[in-house]
């Protein structure tokens, strides 16, 4: 599963909170023990650093099929998932931008 979320600029400290709260996953409960988006992975890329929306925060994730519902059942309504064409979009931008990392670390390291 890949997904890209959108949230608004206004809730990025809640959204904070909300993705560095219990990291190991410690406090969830059937079937989601064990599950956190620290455990996971994640991704925040304000609009305006990926030329998406200025408005709006976009969490990109990566996980197991059975990761979507817990991450949809963690954001409540402080988040919506995006229309394919803009998932799409925003995943090609990231793996572009950690492509070009790579890259750029073979060249220091040769």
């Amino acid at each position: 599963m890949r997904a890209v979320f959108e949230i608004a600029l206004n809730k990025k400290a809640s959204l904070m909170a909300l993705l560095e709260a219990d990291p190991y996953g410690e406090k969830e409960v059937a079937p989601y023990e064990k599950m956190s988006f620290a455990r996971n992975g994640y991704k925040v890329k304000d609009g305006s650093s990926i030329d998406e929306d200025r408005e709006k925060l976009y969490l990109v994730l990566r996980g197991s099929d059975d990761y979507l519902p817990f991450v949809k059942m963690k954001l409540g309504d402080m988040a919506v998932l995006c229309k394919p064409e803009v998932n799409e979009r925003i995943l090609k931008k990231i793996e572009d931008e950690e492509s070009g990392a790579e890259q750029g670390m073979g060249a220091i390291f040769g």
